[in-house]
């Protein structure tokens, strides 16, 4: 019914392999969005295991799913919206040495994940693999999403985060989080992914979108590649 997404863009949707890190309260509507969206791979990446205080935020966990591996919590609600959608299920960390295998036959990364470390080093992985990005993260009541597409010669994540910062190592967990902020980050995060895969619309490439929850107030800002970033400056 959307005539810029059309029956080509469904097919496309098919047609793409996804991979989702992290299955908590960003990966979690992220996840469910694509498989309803009609994406036809999701390759989900997560070592954890549900618990009870996930259930505030993680929509994608229930009661009975507390103890269960999330990437197996994850796929059973996957099924239940689409059985079509092929889930890939991986219990592991993913970091620098596992990244490049779980990126295979990969078009497009969902970066939920909650550190930096994470963080710099799926976009490193991306980065080599010329593979989109989609960023999100959400804190407290702020929220922020970006697409960080090598093809397009534009910004890296390193490039908007040079180093860590210094609150780098707050969670959710310890810091607190509005919970339907990261149903809207995760939720925006599979907007911006169905648009770059269905080649529809005008995904925020080089550009990051903050969202204050508060206030409701929207910013969006243009991003520069940094010439002297250690992961894309040699572009």
């Amino acid at each position: 019914m959307l005539g810029e997404l059309d029956i080509a863009g469904q097919e496309r949707l098919l047609a793409a392999n996804v991979l989702i890190l992290g299955l908590g309260g960003l990966g979690c509507p992220a996840a469910l969005y694509l498989a309803a969206a009609g994406v036809g791979t999701l390759r989900l990446v997560d070592d954890d295991v549900v618990e009870s205080s996930n259930l505030q935020r993680q929509i994608a966990h229930g009661e009975a799913d507390v103890g269960a591996l999330k990437v197996d919590s994850a796929a059973r609600s996957i099924a239940a919206i689409n059985s079509d959608t092929q889930v890939e299920r991986f219990a592991i960390r993913a970091d620098g040495e596992t990244l490049a295998g779980l990126l295979e036959g990969i078009d497009l990364v969902v970066d939920a994940s909650d550190s930096f470390a994470s963080r710099f080093a799926v976009n490193q992985a991306c980065v080599a693999a010329n593979i989109p990005l989609v960023s999100g993260a959400a804190i407290r009541s702020e929220g922020q999403v970006g697409v960080f597409d090598p093809a397009s010669g534009t910004a890296c994540y390193q490039c908007l985060y040079p180093d860590a910062p210094e609150d780098a190592d707050l969670s959710c967990a310890e810091s607190g989080v509005l919970a339907p902020m990261v149903g809207v980050i995760g939720s925006l995060q599979a907007l911006e992914a169905v648009k770059v895969l269905a080649q529809f619309g005008e995904p925020l490439r080089g550009k990051l979108l903050m969202v204050d929850g508060w206030s409701l107030q929207v910013r969006r800002i243009n991003l520069q590649p940094a010439v002297n970033c250690p992961v894309c400056g040699s572009r």
